[in-house]
């Protein structure tokens, strides 16, 4: 049996978040510091536009930051994008890549999405790398086989387990307030699992694997004591610190490895 790693929670914004914002991040910062995330590594990941303030607002607390979303390139003519060496000067330390949103919206292929991670990787970034099966392809009992393609298509080669998180999103959960069954995201995870240790021999069991979709203060207990769930990335409940610190505070208590931090 594996060691349990310390466990991830982690706030994606989204396309959400202004200046008056930033009390909801400040309310954070005090809490994990005052211990109420217990052992979890916290990491907020606002849009763009607030990384440098949050950056500052964050600074010399344990809470991490990390951006949505970058270019493959380190610099040149995209008009609109960002490189992960920008993010890096920014002050991330993480960034997300292949978030369904961005996989649907935007078009972007495994290809695309390992390129990116790539990217991560090469600015210092640890890489948080999502996938996730539609309701169609879950109905179809497609589920494992297309979690398995995105994984197996967008991983960069050579990675340490230190630099990478896998996030298992279903699409169908994903703000709708539907959330798969303790058993199905138990299989997914211990499936994910199973993959990562062939594509990274030795290490595989290093990684940490995040849920997410719909994850709510209510149902928080539940999916994060899960085996193989190292953690959660939360979408709208993280928009409010009372929240997001509920969803954290399943942790408050839990003894675990502070490695991989």
């Amino acid at each position: 049996m594996r060691d349990r790693l310390r466990p991830l929670v982690a706030g994606n914004w989204k396309m959400n978040g202004r200046g008056a914002d930033l009390a909801e991040i400040a309310a954070i910062r005090a809490a994990v510091v005052a211990g109420r995330a217990g052992q979890a590594e916290i990491l907020v990941c606002p849009p763009a536009t607030l990384l440098m303030d949050v950056a500052r607002l964050c600074a010399g607390s344990p809470v991490a930051l990390g951006a949505q979303d970058c270019h493959p390139a380190e610099g040149g003519p995209h008009t609109g994008d960002i490189s992960a060496e920008m993010l890096k000067d920014a002050g991330a330390s993480y960034v997300i890549v292949g978030h369904s949103e961005r996989r649907a919206e935007h078009g972007e292929s495994d290809a695309l999405v390992r390129a990116k991670a790539k990217a991560g990787l090469r600015a210092g970034l640890r890489v948080i790398l999502c996938v996730g099966e539609s309701e169609a392809e879950r109905a179809a009992g497609a589920a494992l086989e297309r979690v398995a393609a995105q994984l197996e298509q967008s991983l960069p080669d050579r990675v340490s387990p230190h630099d990478l998180v896998i996030a298992y999103e279903p699409v169908w959960a994903i703000g709708t307030g539907l959330t798969p069954t303790p058993a199905d995201v138990a299989e997914i995870h211990a499936f994910l699992r199973s993959r990562l240790a062939q594509y990274l021999p030795g290490s595989g069991c290093a990684v940490r694997i995040l849920y997410g979709g719909s994850v709510k203060p209510a149902n928080a207990a539940e999916l994060l004591t899960i085996g193989d769930v190292d953690g959660t990335l939360v979408g709208g409940a993280s928009l409010k610190a009372a929240e997001f610190m509920a969803i954290a505070g399943v942790y408050r208590g839990v003894k675990r490895p502070a490695q991989h931090a």
